[in-house]
């Protein structure tokens, strides 16, 4: 187990008093991790700090605001690539089968391609591979890390230290083209709304979906469309 992956997996997690009780053991895990900088790791101090002390309510509220209801920050991957299409259903078909080939069966209600599940589910690879699948992704990470700063927020923290994780950015175009999209106003209900409207995601049989690596599946992220947001959590 990649103790570290895991970590990065609890801290994107919908925050909860489970969480805030765990926190001094994940950040003391994310603190010696010599594959991430010394920079990296001090900056990931006020995060750890954040979701060790805060008010649970006040967590909450913020990381909704911040992952649930701006779409250009979504934690599912897919949303960033395939929009609410069909071939994000066919994406996230293949990538359930990939999980249950190796044996990985996450115990959630959130969708296959939403990050703290890819991140629980690459702490149980090798690292070698782990890292490859990070690296197609990396340029999301990359976007993500600057919209969060904008807002500055200490998750975007989190986000370095999986590009360092990743060797580093690979497709700064795409990272571009992300960054090109305006940033979402999570206070603004009605336009969230209109989003929510649009065509569902088909997730039943695709005859074009049928390769079970996760890496060909998130090596389609070089182009990404404007992405939908998913519904608050409960």
């Amino acid at each position: 187990m990649d103790r570290t992956l895991k970590a990065f997996s609890l801290i994107l997690s919908y925050p909860t008093r489970e969480l805030q009780q765990a926190m001094p053991e994940i950040g003391a895990v994310l603190a010696s991790d010599t594959r991430l900088t010394a920079a990296a790791r001090r900056a990931l101090r006020p995060l750890v700090d954040d979701l060790t002390q805060r008010d649970i309510y006040e967590l909450q509220e913020a990381f909704v605001m911040l992952f649930d209801r701006s779409r250009t920050l979504s934690l599912n991957l897919f949303e960033h690539v395939h929009g609410e299409s069909r071939d994000r259903g066919g994406a996230m078909v293949s990538l359930v089968e990939t999980y249950r080939e190796s044996g990985f069966d996450p115990a959630t209600s959130e969708l296959p391609d939403h990050l703290p599940v890819l991140l629980e589910f690459l702490a149980t690879r090798p690292f070698a591979e782990a890292r490859d699948t990070l690296a197609d992704a990396g340029h999301i990470f990359e976007a993500l890390n600057t919209r969060l700063a904008r807002r500055e927020s200490h998750y975007g923290a989190v986000f370095a230290g999986l590009l360092q994780l990743a060797g580093g950015v690979q497709n700064t175009e795409a990272v571009a083209e992300m960054l090109a999209q305006p940033d979402d106003d999570p206070t603004d209900l009605e336009a969230l709304d209109e989003v929510w409207e649009e065509s569902e995601v088909l997730f039943g049989p695709d005859p074009n979906a049928g390769c079970p690596q996760v890496r060909e599946m998130l090596s389609l992220m070089d182009t990404p469309v404007n992405p939908a947001p998913r519904q608050a959590a409960e």
